[in-house]
């Protein structure tokens, strides 16, 4: 395979689709949707949830990571992986903080530094 073949093969895998998509639509998604929708789902409820009812550390922090990369599932599993460890901060900031949209915040900035990363390295 050409070498510049194999650059942009590799970037896609780590990119994905919805990272070079640069419509109105998947801006939205991955700006503003997607990070309030998960950290409300994954910080407000089920890592709330675990940290009321007094789960260690792990589990507070493991379980909402685990779920956090299991919701990337269709951007496939290099998206998975790499999304787990800023699910763990994410998690860390939220058991700081108890502010969800603190780190829907941080998420939708995650989002960015990827769109930007993903557009210099494509195009």
């Amino acid at each position: 395979m050409h070498r510049c073949h194999r650059r942009i093969s590799i970037l896609f895998a780590l990119c994905g689709p919805s990272l070079l998509d640069h419509s109105a639509g998947s801006l939205f998604r991955l700006l503003l949707l997607a990070p309030l929708l998960e950290e409300l789902i994954v910080r407000a409820g089920l890592q709330e949830w675990l940290m009321r009812r007094g789960s260690g550390a792990a589990l507070v922090l493991g379980v909402p990571a685990l779920a956090f990369s299991l919701l990337h599932v269709m951007s496939g599993a290099q998206a998975m992986a790499l999304v787990f460890f800023p699910g763990l901060a994410f998690g860390l900031v939220y058991r700081r903080w108890r502010d969800w949209r603190l780190c829907a915040l941080l998420h939708a900035l995650c989002n960015g530094i990827a769109l930007i990363f993903c557009s210099f390295n494509i195009y």
